[in-house]
């Protein structure tokens, strides 16, 4: 499969602190990809080296097609309407806007309302319509569902899922570990400037372990145990409460989540 993108060696300091140190990332064309790290991890630093917008001291990066970036926040004039945008980036890039996009992304219904009288998620939208107006190959989202309320996210959800089987790349940097888990073929995970994962959230899972969370309640009260072998350790469990002669209530069994496994890596565990 082609890749969309590649770095190699990738170096990046502020003065004499190093926040990249030479990391190595390669996304499969088609792919919905995440870059994942705790705060000061070098996420941000990375991605904006790969989409331009920084300077790099070491390190090659290849980009294989168009890319569209919505980021968090744009410099975009208080009193300008949505529709004034919308005509102003297509004039920049030569395209005319895909009306079925528009519509999808409820665009419609700011056009006419000043960029400083929208709401967050309002922006949000427009931001990701105002990306995707160049028609890109590999599309750059910087929490693309933030600000958004519950039927919202699982709209742009459901776009961001279509943009992938229209054979689009969708590069992802969120902190929601469960829009990660639904939505990512494929994750990276930066520690201290560094790649400490690369692969898929079931690869993530095999390599820190199942790790099970076992909730037991009785009439003596609740009872938590975490384990990466469920079979054994819920027997003993079970033995356990026989021979204090507790009546269970309730059990509960939970996987362990994505986030999780994140933190496991990202902090060294």
């Amino acid at each position: 499969m082609t890749n969309a993108l590649e770095a190699k060696g990738l170096w990046k300091s502020y003065g004499e602190k190093v926040v990249l140190k030479g990391i190595d990332l390669c996304v499969r064309q088609g792919d919905i990809f995440a870059l994942l790290g705790v705060n000061g991890a070098g996420k941000t630093t990375a991605l904006e080296c790969i989409e331009g917008l920084r300077k790099y001291e070491k390190g090659t990066i290849s980009v294989n097609g168009k890319i569209g970036i919505q980021l968090q926040s744009a410099a975009l004039p208080a009193h300008i309407k949505g529709e004034e945008a919308l005509r102003l980036f297509a004039k920049w890039n030569r395209k005319t806007p895909d009306a079925s996009m528009l519509a999808a992304l409820g665009v419609d219904a700011i056009a006419h309302k000043q960029y400083q009288e929208m709401s967050t998620g309002q922006k949000r939208r427009l931001h990701l319509a105002l990306a995707l107006i160049c028609d890109p190959d590999i599309v750059f989202l910087d929490e693309p569902t933030a600000g958004l309320d519950i039927e919202g996210r699982i709209s742009l959800h459901k776009y961001i899922r279509d943009l992938k089987a229209h054979g689009k790349t969708i590069i992802l940097a969120s902190h929601d570990m469960a829009e990660v888990e639904s939505l990512c073929n494929s994750i990276a995970i930066l520690r201290d400037g560094k790649i400490a994962f690369a692969g898929t959230v079931i690869a993530l899972t095999e390599k820190i372990g199942k790790h099970y969370t076992i909730q037991i309640r009785t009439d003596q009260g609740l009872e938590t145990y975490e384990t990466d072998d469920i079979g054994p350790s819920l027997t003993a469990m079970l033995k356990s409460c026989q021979e204090k002669n507790a009546v269970i209530q309730d059990i509960r069994v939970d996987r362990g989540s994505l986030e999780q496994h994140f933190l496991k890596i990202a902090k060294g565990e």
